[in-house]
């Protein structure tokens, strides 16, 4: 009885941050951001980065720390890398959506901060930087700091799908909302009587 009363309550809660996040978006868009730019995104870049990098160095059976050929070299170029293309080929894909009318816009209320006015490339080199700083350097301090010398290939092959999967969840969501904010401003832009409201003013 007490378990399902907390499973119940766990239900409710979980409902009410679906209603809350973010921003008292409309559900559709709440559903684009938690399905199409995250649990989608997530899924797809743990089962990729797992095969790729199994795929590019089946033949190591330790994965070092550190080299030309190593974890450090393997962490940076993905934390710098992902991100950035997460937000160019996100970006694209949802001005797409908004544009064809398949996913509505979002209110000027709704916009978030003034970042997601910049192009897309400027978006995606601060996410980039942001991906080294925070995704790739920690990590290589934690473990080095620990004395790890590398990785078996498989061990390594599973924690690079979960830590790749891991900056996509937190990541595409951010520029999904940045990209469905600056189209949604743009369109608004074209509207004739947004036109008439500005030479008014």
């Amino acid at each position: 009885m007490n378990d399902c009363f907390k499973g119940e309550r766990s239900l409710q809660l979980a409902q009410s941050l679906w209603k809350t996040i973010p921003m008292g978006l409309s559900a559709q868009h709440r559903r684009f951001l938690t399905i199409d730019q995250c649990a989608i995104p997530t899924v797809i870049n743990l089962v990729a980065n797992g095969a790729i990098c199994y795929l590019l160095n089946r033949s190591v059976t330790l994965f070092p720390l550190w080299g030309g050929s190593s974890v450090a070299v393997d962490l940076l170029a993905t934390a710098f890398l992902l991100p950035f293309l997460l937000c160019v080929i996100s970006s694209k894909s949802v001005a797409k959506m908004v544009t064809s009318g398949k996913l509505p816009p979002i209110p000027a209320s709704q916009y978030p901060l003034d970042i997601f006015q910049l192009p897309p490339l400027k978006r995606g080199l601060g996410l980039a930087a942001a991906g080294l700083i925070f995704a790739g350097a920690p990590i290589l301090m934690a473990l080095s700091l620990g004395g790890s010398q590398g990785f078996p290939l498989l061990n390594y092959v599973i924690f690079k799908g979960v830590w790749a999967a891991l900056v996509a969840a937190v990541v595409s969501p951010l520029v999904g909302w940045w990209a469905l904010a600056d189209e949604s401003q743009k369109k608004r832009n074209r509207q004739p009587s947004y036109q008439k409201e500005r030479q008014t003013v």
